[in-house]
């Protein structure tokens, strides 16, 4: 009976140890698979880019924290021969439920999408995975370390594994993007009588692309680059995937975060226009300093330069309905950006804006929660200038009306005023078009709600637009006469901005604090910066809060003085690789 009894105990010790090494193999294959989705989804935010990549570890501690602490355990599971076998195993499940518990899925504000380029990561990632296997294996059998110890050091090793594959496969990346490229130029060398208008700037250039397209498509069949569809990639799918023989005009945006950005994309499209909406200290974090910028976002008015003295390639034909109008290579301007009007280099690009001096120059008349009205002074054309009212000195004037607020809004929508209006659209076309203008989505898009109103600018953030967003939330807060609505601003602070980044926060902290009835910050990145900045200000303490993600600031948004109609500025979404 004692014997089958201890043995019995026997079984029963040896069963549950063979859990425990099944476990041991199983556990660390789920957090590497599991490892592998988040940061490929890390690295596809980050467009590719090792910078970006490696970025995320500044602003995730519990992840650098892990896969320092899984290193150091895994080894001494690994080295560590005279400890008990049992006390190694369990550490390599504590690496493993680790693991698994970081890299569970969550809801992502960008999903993830398993692209060609992501396949063959995937691919790279998984022949690497091999080669470690068969490493360890090896070594295993040395007695360098079982392997069953070995193998889990690829979850600790992980990012560098995935910023590897990344590596190797530049080159079939290379190869790929040139393939797309040519193809691309190809289809634009095969379109007769495509007018292509270019638009770039630190901010604002994709308001301008939106307002543009509606204005021109009163005349024109018009083609504009979808969402934020600003990079050389994101402009050759574009091309590629939707560009018509019907098209007449292809409305071009133009984003950077490198000099030579720019420059790259004019090089695909040959630009035959050019709109230059602002310049200012954004994305200093790769582009270091502000004459990098300046010198970038020139690069649009440069290539429309050499087109117009004729350096560009041949086959830019000006022919077609686009060029009746006018044949020229044009240059537009943002007359009130200070930085662009310091570094001016064409004296014969055309200015819009609110200031004197400006070709296309705007007046506010009223500003409301329905919307701007505004009147235009501009050159005195020929026919199709009905409802404009003609002066001596050669120009004319309309009032427009648009449903949106904030000035940056009535200089960006005058900025298409211009080029439509240069290109041959009837000033009576161009009012009824600026009625039915819409912000691109999450750029000081104004939502209605029961309690008031929301101001959505989540799409990125700058200091010039987010000084810009607080003065569109002071004017919508006026609410047409009535008692004043609460102003609430609900912002995480800008990001890219390099060593400059805690000085402009809290700027922008001490710019909310002029305005502002109470500031909501999410997360943690830069909400010290921003407190600094309104309690430097002279904010009151208790009006400030800090809230660790964007559900918990909306609760408490709409209870502060319940009851109180109120305006709420969502200032800056930040994306999930920060």
């Amino acid at each position: 009976m004692l014997m089958e009894t201890a043995d019995g105990v026997i079984g029963v010790f040896r069963f549950g140890q063979g859990v425990l090494l099944a476990l041991h193999i199983v556990l660390p294959f789920a957090a590497i698979l599991l490892g592998c989705r988040h940061y490929l989804h890390m690295l596809q935010l980050s467009s590719y880019q090792f910078q970006g990549f490696f970025r995320y570890f500044k602003t995730h501690k519990p992840f650098t924290v892990f896969h320092a602490a899984a290193f150091l355990l895994l080894l001494w599971a690994a080295c560590a021969g005279g400890d008990p076998f049992i006390l190694r195993i369990l550490c390599v499940l504590a690496v493993s439920v680790w693991g698994i518990v970081l890299f569970r899925p969550r809801p992502a504000k960008k999903k993830f999408v398993v692209t060609l380029r992501v396949g063959r990561l995937i691919a790279i990632l998984a022949l690497l995975w091999l080669v470690f296997l068969l490493l360890t294996a090896a070594a295993g059998s040395r007695g360098t370390g079982g392997w069953a110890f070995l193998h889990p050091f690829f979850l600790a090793l992980l990012p560098l594994f995935v910023a590897l594959a990344n590596l190797i496969a530049l080159p079939v990346e290379k190869a790929v993007r040139q393939w797309y490229i040519d193809d691309a130029k190809r289809m634009l060398r095969e379109h007769s009588g495509l007018r292509i208008i270019g638009i770039t700037g630190s901010f604002g250039k994709t308001s301008v692309k939106h307002y543009l397209t509606t204005m021109l498509a009163e005349r024109y069949a018009v083609l504009m680059t979808p969402g934020s569809f600003n990079t050389p990639m994101g402009v050759v799918r574009t091309i590629r995937e939707q560009l018509k023989p019907t098209h007449e005009i292809f409305v071009c945006e133009m984003g950077a975060r490198h000099v030579g950005d720019i420059r790259e994309i004019c090089d695909i499209v040959h630009p035959h226009d050019g709109v230059l909406t602002a310049i200012g200290d954004q994305h200093l974090e790769t582009f270091h300093t502000r004459e990098n910028i300046i010198r970038t976002k020139h690069e649009l008015l440069d290539a429309v330069e050499e087109a117009a003295s004729g350096k560009a390639p041949q086959d830019m034909r000006m022919e077609g309905a686009a060029f009746e109008a006018d044949a020229r290579y044009l240059k537009f301007i943002n007359g009130d950006d200070e930085i662009i009007a310091a570094n001016r280099k064409y004296a014969d690009a055309i200015t819009y804006g609110l200031q004197a001096g400006c070709d296309y120059r705007g007046e506010i008349l009223s500003v409301g929660v329905q919307g701007t009205t505004f009147r235009v002074t501009m050159p005195a054309a020929g026919a199709g200038t009905s409802g404009a009212d003609a002066a001596a000195d050669g120009t004319e004037t309309a009032e427009f009306t648009i449903p949106l607020v904030g000035q940056h809004n009535v200089v960006n929508a005058i900025g298409a005023i211009a080029v439509a209006r240069t290109l041959g659209v009837p000033l009576n076309k161009l009012k009824m078009a600026a009625r039915r203008l819409q912000p691109a989505a999450h750029r000081l898009e104004i939502k209605k709600v029961p309690y008031g109103a929301i101001l959505d600018d989540a799409y990125n953030s700058n200091p010039a637009g987010a000084e810009a967003a607080l003065g569109a939330l002071a004017a919508i807060a006026q609410n047409d006469g009535a008692e004043p609505m609460l102003k609430i601003l609900v912002t995480p602070g800008m990001v890219e901005l390099g060593e400059k980044q805690a000085e402009y926060n809290k700027a922008f902290g001490a710019q909310a604090a002029a305005v502002c009835d109470y500031i909501l910050t999410v997360g943690w990145t830069n909400s010290d910066a921003i407190r600094e900045g309104a309690l430097g200000a002279g904010f009151s303490q208790d009006r400030i809060f800090m809230c660790t993600a964007l559900a918990e600031a909306m609760t408490k948004m709409t209870a502060l003085e319940a009851g109180r109609k109120r305006v709420i500025l969502m200032e800056n979404d930040l994306p999930d690789d920060y």
